[in-house]
C-alpha cells in the first residue's frame, strides 16, 4: 500500500534502492568478518608456542630468550618486510595478495610441525619467519580493504573490528594451545588453527570484488611515498604503536610462565587466565574505533591518550601483587586499555596521509609497531633471567608512562 499522493512506481524504486543499500552494507561487513577470521587464524598460530613454553623449552633444549624468539620471530619478519609489502600493495591487487598469504600459511604450518616433531629449533624458527611474512600481508592488506569497504565516518570502527581478530586469535591460541598439546603433542599447535584461514577466505573472496586495486591515476610516485616518511604525525603515531605492541607482547608472552612460576598455577590454568589479556581486546579494539567515531567526533588522540593513562597502573600491578584476584583484574584492565590504541592507531595513521599511499602508511605503522612486538618478548626474557619478573613488569609500566607523553603531543588528522 502506498501513502496518499505517492506514485506506486516511486515507492518501488525507493524500496529497491533501500534493499540494495542494505545488501551492500551486509556484503561489506561480511568482507570484514572474512578478513578478520583469516587474521585470527594467523594470530592463533603466532602466539600458540607461548602457551606451551615449558614443553617447548624441554623438548628443544632452549632457554627463555630462545623460547621468546619463537613468538617474536614472526614480528621480526613483519618488521623487515612490512614496508616492501605496503609499497607493493599500493601498486597491486591486495585481494589476491591475501589469498596467496593464506596458501603460504598452510604450507609453513605443516613444515613447522615436521621440524618441531624432529626437534629442530632452526627449522621451526625458519618456518615461523615465513609465517610472519604471510601475517604482514594479511594485516596490511586487510586494514586497507576494510577501510576502503565502508564509509569514512565508519572507518575506525571497521578497522577496529578487523584488528580485533588479533586478540581473538591470541585468546584462542593461549587457551586451547595446552589442550592441543596434551592430545597431540606441542608441535600440533603449529597447524591446529590454520584451517580457520581457509574458512575466512571463503567469506572474504566473493564479497571483496572490486576492492584492493590500484587507485585511479596509476601507482603512486616515489615523491608521494616520501610524504609518508616526512610526516611528523606518522612518526608519533608509529611510536605509540611501538610502545603499545611492546606492552602487549611482553605481557602476552610471559604472563603464562609468570602465573606458573611465581603464582603457582598449573599450566592449563595459567593459559586460561592469560587468555583474558588478549580476549578483552575484542571489545577494546572495536570500542576504540567506535568511541573515536561516535563519542569524540572522529578525533583519535583523546582515545589513545586515555588508553595509556589507564594502562599504567594495571601494568604496574603485575610487579606489586601475587593475588590471583588482583592479577585477573590487571589482565583485564591492562588488556583493555592497551588494545584501545592497537586497533585505533591503524585508522589514525592512514588519515594523516594521502589515500594514494595509505597502504604504505599502514605498513610503516605495522613495521614500527611490530618492532616493539619483536623486541619485547626477547628483552623481557632477558630481564626475567637477569632480575626476575618484578623489575620486568616495572619496566613495562615505565613504557606506558612514555606512551602518555607521546599521545599528549600527537596531532589530529585533518
Amino acid at each position: 500500500m502506498t501513502r496518499r499522493g505517492e506514485h506506486p512506481a516511486v515507492t518501488d524504486v525507493v524500496d529497491d534502492s533501500s534493499r540494495r543499500a542494505v545488501g551492500r552494507t551486509r556484503t561489506r561487513w561480511t568482507l570484514v568478518a572474512g578478513a578478520s577470521l583469516i587474521s585470527a587464524s594467523l594470530a592463533a598460530y603466532e602466539i600458540a608456542p607461548a602457551s606451551v613454553t615449558p614443553l617447548v623449552r624441554e623438548t628443544l633444549g632452549i632457554d627463555a630468550s630462545a623460547a621468546g624468539l619463537l613468538v617474536s620471530i614472526m614480528f621480526g619478519a613483519a618488521v623487515l618486510t612490512s614496508l616492501p609489502v605496503g609499497a607493493v600493495l599500493d601498486r597491486t591487487d591486495s585481494r589476491v595478495a591475501i589469498a596467496l598469504a593464506v596458501g603460504m600459511l598452510l604450507a609453513v604450518g605443516v613444515l613447522g610441525w615436521i621440524a618441531a616433531a624432529r626437534g629442530s629449533f632452526a627449522g621451526v624458527l625458519a618456518s615461523r619467519f615465513v609465517g610472519g611474512i604471510a601475517y604482514v600481508v594479511v594485516w596490511n592488506a586487510g586494514i586497507d580493504i576494510a577501510s576502503e569497504a565502508v564509509r569514512a565516518d565508519r572507518r575506525a570502527t571497521a578497522v577496529g573490528v578487523f584488528t580485533a581478530s588479533g586478540p581473538v586469535g591470541f585468546a584462542l591460541g593461549q587457551s586451547t594451545g595446552p589442550v592441543v598439546a596434551a592430545q597431540f603433542g606441542w608441535p600440533a599447535v603449529l597447524v591446529a588453527f590454520n584451517a580457520l584461514a581457509v574458512l575466512g577466505l571463503a567469506l572474504f573472496w566473493p564479497t571483496s570484488r572490486g576492492l584492493g586495486r590500484v587507485q585511479s591515476g596509476g601507482p603512486p610516485s616515489l615523491a608521494e611515498f616520501g610524504t609518508v616518511f616526512r610526516n611528523r604525525g606518522v612518526w608519533l603515531v608509529a611510536g605509540l604503536g611501538f610502545l603499545a605492541y611492546s606492552l602487549y607482547l611482553a605481557v602476552n608472552t610471559w604472563a603464562p610462565s609468570f602465573l606458573v612460576e611465581e603464582v603457582g598455577l598449573s599450566l592449563a590454568a595459567s593459559g586460561l587466565l592469560a587468555a583474558l589479556f588478549p580476549a578483552v581486546g575484542v571489545l577494546a579494539r572495536i570500542s576504540g574505533g567506535a568511541l573515536s567515531d561516535f563519542l569524540v567526533g572522529g578525533r583519535r588522540r583523546p582515545v589513545v591518550l586515555a588508553s595509556f593513562v589507564v594502562a599504567t597502573p594495571f601494568v604496574a600491578s603485575f610487579a606489586l601483587s601475587r593475588s590471583v584476584v588482583v592479577l585477573v583484574a590487571a589482565l583485564l584492565g591492562a588488556g583493555f586499555a592497551i588494545q584501545l590504541t592497537l586497533g585505533l592507531s591503524f585508522a589514525y595513521v592512514r588519515e594523516l596521509v594521502s589515500g594514494r599511499v595509505a597502504a604504505t602508511a599502514v605498513a610503516f605503522q605495522t613495521s614500527v609497531g611490530l618492532g616493539g612486538a619483536f623486541l619485547a618478548p626477547i628483552v623481557a626474557g632477558w630481564f626475567i633471567d637477569a632480575t626476575g619478573y618484578r623489575s620486568t613488569f616495572l619496566l613495562a609500566a615505565a613504557l606506558a608512562v612514555a606512551g602518555i607523553g607521546l599521545a599528549w603531543v600527537a596531532p589530529e588528522p585533518d
